[in-house]
Parts: structure tokens; sequence; C-alpha cells
């Protein structure tokens, strides 16, 4: 098999896996990518496409909420939950654009996405003892200020290691949702987030491209898709069952593992 194709199924795979656990998929992507030595200019938008791939896994797994909310727009229960998403949406994206560069330029490598995975493990295991009741058992019943809230705590996984689906879920515990619900509502919120922030990226970098870059872009965003899909299905599973503590346990594994590995 072709090295770079080889490459690209490897991060195909760490992007459908990490994307929508608790243990953020860019902080994975920077540290696969450095090991693998697929870092160039075209490695960064590789990355940023197969991002896609996870995010249209969240759009097929809900098709029938994404059909009827897209069918019932103008209904009062189906504008709410849109009106919701978009005030959750709007602090990440106002704070991502005018962060985007310098987080890109400064922040994204190893040590500080280590850094990020430790202390947002310990934050889990924080928010994981404090947090004990739910008021919110359903998707449709999040109120606008809890959709604020959530948003602002979106914005912390702009510092890449945070994980944006940790933060989301976190954030959301934190704020009354049931632990089953906040992570639903992290998948839809995933879904103008990601299209909007991969969207950038990819207008400021596909004119670098060309047709021999294809069938890499291919596999990666195919193999992402599809191992998105499954651990989305597993991971519904799981915490309706578990508590989150098992990974932030191995955020602050793998965080001090890349640390000795980079500063030893």
């Amino acid at each position: 098999m072709d090295s770079a194709i080889f490459k690209a199924a490897i991060l195909g795979i760490v992007e459908g896996v990490t994307e929508f656990l608790p243990i953020s998929s860019t902080g994975h992507l920077i540290l696969a990518g450095d090991l693998l030595g697929f870092n160039s200019d075209t490695a960064k938008t590789f990355e940023v496409f197969i991002q896609l791939g996870a995010i249209l896994a969240v759009v097929w797994m809900y098709r029938e909420k994404v059909s009827s909310t897209i069918k019932d727009i103008g209904k009062e229960k189906t504008n709410r939950f849109i009106l919701n998403l978009l005030i959750a949406f709007l602090p990440a994206a106002f704070f991502g654009f005018i962060t985007h560069s310098f987080i890109k330029r400064h922040l994204f490598n190893p040590v500080t996405v280590a850094v990020a995975l430790i202390v947002g493990g310990v934050a889990i295991l924080v928010i994981e003892r404090v947090v004990k009741k739910s008021v919110v058992m359903d998707m449709d019943e999040v109120s606008f200020k809890q959709a604020l809230g959530i948003g602002l705590a979106q914005t912390l996984s702009l510092f890449p290691g945070v994980s944006r689906a940790g933060a989301t879920i976190m954030g959301a515990m934190c704020f009354g949702l049931e632990r089953k619900v906040a992570t639903e509502f992290s998948f839809f919120l995933a879904i103008p987030i990601m299209f909007a922030a991969t969207s950038y990226d990819l207008l400021k970098t596909f004119h670098s491209l060309t047709v021999n870059d294809l069938p890499i872009f291919a596999v990666g965003f195919i193999i992402s898709f599809f191992s998105a899909l499954f651990v989305i299905k597993a991971f519904l599973g799981f915490v309706t069952k578990h508590t989150f503590c098992s990974f932030a346990v191995y955020r602050i594994i793998f965080g001090a593992g890349v640390l000795f590995y980079y500063l030893k």
C-alpha cells in the first residue's frame, strides 16, 4: 500500500474514532500527524477535510431528526431547537474567527495538546464528582440561557487538546442536562460549528491542492465517516450506563505520556 494512502487511512480512523469522544480529535490528529511525519500544508488541509466525513456521520445517524427539523421550520418547538443551536454556535464561531490564525500558528503542537489533555481530564473528574442533579431530560427542554452557557463552554475547545465534545458535554451537564441529552446536544451542535470551521479552513487552503491529492483525501474521508458512525452508536450506548471518568483517566495518562516523550 502506498505510504501516503496508509497514513490517510490511519488519520481517517483517528478522526472518526476521536471526534465525538471527550478526548480531542484535533489533539490526536496533531500527535498522529507528527508521529507519521504527515504534517505538510497538504496534510493540514487533509486533517480539516476528513472532519467533514465525521460530521456527515452525525447527519446520517440523525437523518430523521435533521429531516423533520427542516420540514417543521416555522413550528414553535422546532424554531426553539434551531435557535438554541444558533445561540450555542455563535460564541465559538465569533472567538474562533478572531483567534484562528494565532491558535493555528502558536498552539498546534504536541506539548500544548498534552497539557490540555491533562487539564481537561482533571476537569472531567471534578465535574463528574460535583454535578449530581439533571433537570433537562430532553433536547427540546433546553432553555436559551442553558444554550448560551453550552456555547461559552464550547469556546474552550478552541485550544487544541481540550476537545469540542468534551467541552460541550461537560458544559451541558454543568447546566443541568442529563448525560445522554448533553451528548446528543453536543452531536447536533457539532453540525454547524464543524461545517463552518472546516469550510473556512478549506476555502483558505484548497487552492494549493492538486489532482494527485484526491485519492488520499477520498480514503481519509470515507474511513472517517464509517469509523465515526460506529463510534457514535457505541458511545450513545456507553453514556446511558457509565460516567466519563474513564475518558478522563485516559486523557491524563495519554497526556502525561506525550509530555514525557516530547520533553525528555
